[in-house]
């Protein structure tokens, strides 16, 4: 039996996905968290052997937890499966030590296959994402832009930014300036949505 641990944040898609899961005679889903902040103790406390995380989730999401699972607990393998299927996550997602990328209206078979193929220590991304990721190429963004980007798509003003990140005015505006460059944007609103929508940040 594969122990499988769902961390999704909707309870409604969590039940479901246990439910088909255990329709399969080889898998166990022995662990449901709502929160990213959850995954680790419960992939130690249940022995999971897979976990499939969400992207957005309160706490840490999937993306951090996949990254906290490879350093903590590097037995662990993870499946990103989410409603966001943009070309940038994928990259972010394998980079971070995810197995698997897939999106939520992947059909139950198919689900169960990538599990077993990720315990067998495959890779496994959707085909329509993963060439929509290598036609996108990597994010032109620093981490510092990205970080920046994040921060401002709230529209928070920039004296605002600077004190969350620790940076002057200055520093803060010229990486706001390259990140709108960078996306083709004319406000950093837009770069922070052209970013977004692509998976950058």
């Amino acid at each position: 039996m594969i122990r499988v641990l769902l961390a999704d944040d909707q309870a409604l898609v969590r039940g479901a996905l246990a439910a088909l899961l255990d329709l399969e005679t080889d898998l166990d889903v022995v662990a449901q968290v709502g929160r990213g902040d959850e995954v680790l103790d419960a992939a130690r406390s249940s022995q999971a052997e897979v976990c499939l995380l969400d992207i957005e989730m309160p706490g840490l999401t999937g993306l951090e937890v996949a990254e906290q699972l490879r350093t903590e607990l590097p037995q662990v393998r993870t499946l990103i499966v989410t409603t966001f299927g943009r070309p940038g996550y994928v990259r972010r997602a394998l980079d971070a030590g995810a197995a698997g990328f897939l999106i939520k209206d992947t059909p139950a078979r198919e689900l169960a296959d990538a599990v077993r193929r990720v315990h067998a220590g495959l890779r496994v991304v959707d085909p329509s994402l993963a060439m929509e990721s290598l036609m996108a190429g990597p994010s032109p963004l620093t981490a510092r832009e990205a970080e920046i980007l994040l921060l401002a798509i709230d529209g928070s003003p920039v004296a605002v930014i600077a004190a969350r990140a620790h940076l002057s005015l200055g520093t803060v505006r010229n990486h706001l300036s390259a990140a709108i460059g960078k996306t083709g944007a004319s406000t950093r609103a837009e770069a922070a949505r052209v970013a977004q929508t692509n998976g950058w940040i």
